[in-house]
């Protein structure tokens, strides 16, 4: 009885030479098309899989409940794109060399700091559709037309452990903060995956190098990174940011001090980061100023000017009501002033509870101080 990948090997038309001359051209086409690294490897999770069902089991994916709910698709990519014996990984590098200054914005606590990787255009869109352009080049190259090959890209968008995969295609390793790390270029980047039928020679897995540092441990605001390499995302900054729906716990807020949108603390402090790359894509620059607003001018923005500002902008996902929330938190964290005390005091006749939960937290907060 034949395995999917010796089926696979039988009927596809390349060579073994041609495969591995493809792998190399598809690497080059990848670096054309702006991304940094490429990386193949085969679609075996089973590590990956142990590791996020013990996660799960912890209940540490809070409200997350998208992370369970696709049963084994997440580890097996071949359940989630039928035939898929190949994932292509690749990384693209975001951050701007006007982002890289922001880490100033977090001394200041009447600023409004937004994670970096929010900071420009969404990123989803674009990135798949260059992965969607390096599919066609492939295409075209194998010369495909009565059985066309089966690929599919995806950016964050199903249920996909880019991490692990692109861990196991060699673009880094995964730290003790769960976010993937590179030698050559730190850990400012973002992920993507093209799955193929294609039986492509794989690449190495890289090795660990986080050795005995735990800066990532010590710096987390919220105490999130329980353990080396576990995540409470309860706890995390941008899961009560970004992913919390509800009211953010009482006892996690003043933690949480000016951040806004998301965190970026784990990976300011990572020494990887000194050989990070800065981004030769516009898009990811940041618009609207968002890398120097200040609190009580985005507490201002009504509905339709805070989709007007975020128009294009990963941070439009969680709505005026969830921002609002948010920087009802931060004002309540910092300073007090009287013009904080009279924004928020104006925001307790918003029809959201939530957003007048949050307020009047803020408020108490502001009162207490001397």
């Amino acid at each position: 009885m034949l395995n999917q990948e010796q089926e696979l090997n039988l009927s596809c038309k390349l060579t073994s030479q041609e495969l591995t001359k493809l792998a190399l051209q598809i690497k080059q086409w990848g670096v054309e098309l702006g991304f940094q690294q490429v990386g193949i490897t085969n679609t075996d999770l089973s590590v990956a899989e142990s590791h996020l069902q013990n996660w799960l089991a912890q209940g540490f994916h809070g409200s997350m409940d998208y992370m369970q709910r696709h049963g084994l698709k997440r580890s097996h990519p071949e359940l989630l794109h039928e035939g898929t014996l190949r994932v292509i990984s690749v990384r693209m590098d975001y951050l701007s060399d006007t982002a890289l200054a922001m880490q100033q914005g977090l001394n200041d606590p009447t600023s409004a700091y937004i994670s970096r990787y929010a900071l420009g255009r969404d990123y989803h869109k674009m990135m798949r559709n260059r992965l969607q352009k390096l599919a066609d080049k492939i295409h075209a190259e194998c010369k495909v037309d009565a059985d066309p090959l089966r690929m599919r890209a995806f950016v964050d968008s199903a249920p996909v452990l880019e991490k692990a995969l692109a861990e196991k295609a060699g673009l880094g390793w995964i730290g003790k903060h769960s976010n993937l790390i590179n030698r050559k270029a730190g850990s400012w980047f973002f992920l993507g995956e093209l799955f193929t039928d294609l039986p492509l020679p794989v690449d190495e897995q890289t090795t660990a190098h986080c050795g005995g540092c735990t800066a990532c441990l010590s710096i987390c605001p919220t105490q999130a990174i329980v353990a080396p390499y576990q995540v409470d995302a309860r706890r995390c900054v941008s899961y009560l940011t970004i992913e919390l729906q509800g009211s953010i716990p009482v006892d996690l807020r003043a933690l949480i001090g000016n951040r806004i949108y998301g965190c970026d603390d784990c990976q300011i402090i990572c020494p990887w980061n000194r050989f990070a790359k800065i981004t030769a894509e516009q898009d990811f620059n940041p618009r609207q100023q968002l890398n120097s607003q200040q609190l009580l001018a985005v507490f201002a923005w009504s509905e339709s000017l805070f989709l007007a500002k975020t128009e294009g902008s990963a941070i439009r996902r969680i709505g005026h009501e969830r921002w609002l929330r948010n920087i009802a938190v931060a004002l309540g964290n910092a300073p007090k002033s009287v013009a904080i005390i009279a924004a928020l005091t104006d925001q307790l006749s918003h029809p959201s509870e939530l957003v007048k939960e949050h307020v009047q937290w803020a408020l108490e907060q502001q009162h207490q101080k001397c």
